[in-house]
């Protein structure tokens, strides 16, 4: 992907509001699936860690992103 196409879906980011919701819980099998229905439905998903999730926000994004075959457009925090 080129630095044009992230900055575009960047900024067609920023009116989406938070779909994934990563807790104490991690990344489970379930959020997996939910980001992936998501995916399809929308092509572009926001999401959010809390503090207390167990691993580091790049680590959710690359896990899932993994998980689900999509990329990681923005990671923040």
């Amino acid at each position: 992907m080129t630095s044009k196409q992230r900055a575009y879906l960047r900024g067609l980011a920023n009116h989406l509001e938070d779909i994934l919701h990563i807790g104490k819980g991690g990344v489970s099998d379930t959020v997996c699936k939910q980001a992936d229905d998501a995916l399809t439905a929308r092509e572009l998903i926001q999401g959010r860690v809390l503090p207390t999730a167990p691993q580091t926000v790049r680590e959710v994004a690359e896990t899932i992103a993994a998980t689900v075959n999509a990329e990681v457009v923005q990671v923040i925090g």
